[in-house]
């Protein structure tokens, strides 16, 4: 049995901190994601070498498969679907959340497929800005998938990046049609500003007529909504989901409830942002928030304590280079606040 299934692009992670001259001089578009070709990522790499710029670090990544490892660190029994390639990288990737104690499928391996990669780079604010080449996690499919591991789980967690490949949507149907045969409930995180930008009708098609929960910050929310407001963007997002977390960096997330009757109102939490004084590097906080919350929900505990082990979580990640803690770390902070 698992908690939750999840499904996600499968990425190795390089990671470069940066002046913001650097990152002007390389086109991307600061704090957000952009996709890019084998050749495009390539001239990036080129560029950062040229400069003598060296890579601070490689890892896992994936905003699904941050989330996972979070959500497995804490204790709880995540499955993971991707797409790799059967090379090295793919390897190296599937066995680092085996190790995590997140479960695969070798579905999830292509054969002759090239693994994809994103490049990070952090700038001196801790913002990061990412440049991904899908490779052949762009073409995952419903042959990737081991629906029977849904059959098996109590939540589906579906990662926003998704929404921008055509490949997954008939399995993305399909998905939602198992969850709701087998009483799973679906979270949905929108992972990026510009994934609400460019492929909204594919978020929509992830949120179908409703989802449990859905994870976005106030950009994502603001944009999908067209609301000017955090709170008014949280409300509007009820119309897609019962629960809506909205994080907004350093001020108190919105948590907004649909209400348990018709005739009721909707119930908002704000959640506190803990104080963090040096951000080093932002990449996977997000991740680790959705991961973290969706396990203490999965537990049982309150909106706000879910809200609260997410901040503390969170709120570690970005004082850090990387996208994830040492489990034991997640293991201390739950203990400390879950039983305050």
């Amino acid at each position: 049995m698992y908690d939750v299934m999840a499904i996600g692009n499968a990425l190795v992670d390089h990671e470069y901190v940066l002046i913001d001259a650097a990152l002007e001089d390389t086109g991307l578009v600061k704090g957000q994601m952009t996709l890019a070709g084998l050749e495009e990522q390539k001239e990036l790499l080129a560029f950062l070498d040229l400069a003598d710029i060296e890579p601070s670090k490689q890892a896992g990544g994936g905003s699904a498969a941050n989330a996972m490892f979070t959500f497995a660190s804490l204790g709880g029994k995540p499955f993971y679907a991707c797409r790799v390639g059967d090379d090295e990288p793919g390897q190296f990737y599937l066995q680092d959340l085996n190790q995590a104690g997140v479960a695969t499928s070798k579905k999830s391996i292509h054969a002759g497929g090239v693994t994809g990669s994103c490049v990070v780079a952090v700038t001196n604010d801790g913002e990061r800005t990412m440049q991904t080449y899908l490779g052949t996690s762009s073409d995952i499919t419903e042959d990737n998938v081991d629906f029977e591991a849904l059959t098996q789980a109590d939540w589906l967690y579906i990662e926003g990046y998704l929404a921008m490949s055509e490949s997954i949507q008939p399995a993305m149907t399909k998905l939602r049609q198992q969850a709701g045969i087998h009483g799973a409930k679906i979270a949905v995180s929108f992972a990026d500003p510009a994934v609400v930008k460019f492929a909204k009708d594919g978020l929509l098609n992830m949120l179908g007529n409703k989802v449990a929960v859905i994870f976005c910050n106030s950009e994502e929310a603001k944009l999908f909504t067209d609301k000017k407001q955090i709170k008014a963007s949280a409300r509007a997002l009820l119309d897609y989901c019962q629960i809506a977390v909205v994080t907004d960096s350093a001020n108190n997330t919105i948590i907004a409830q649909q209400p348990d009757d018709e005739n009721g109102e909707i119930i908002f939490h704000e959640v506190p942002t803990p104080t963090v004084t040096n951000v080093v590097d932002t990449n996977g906080a997000g991740d680790n928030y959705s991961g973290a919350f969706l396990y203490a929900l999965s537990q049982q505990y309150s909106l706000p304590e879910c809200g609260r082990l997410a901040g503390e979580i969170a709120s570690q990640v970005v004082q850090q280079f990387g996208p994830r803690l040492e489990p034991q770390e997640y293991q201390d902070i739950a203990r400390r606040v879950l039983t305050v």
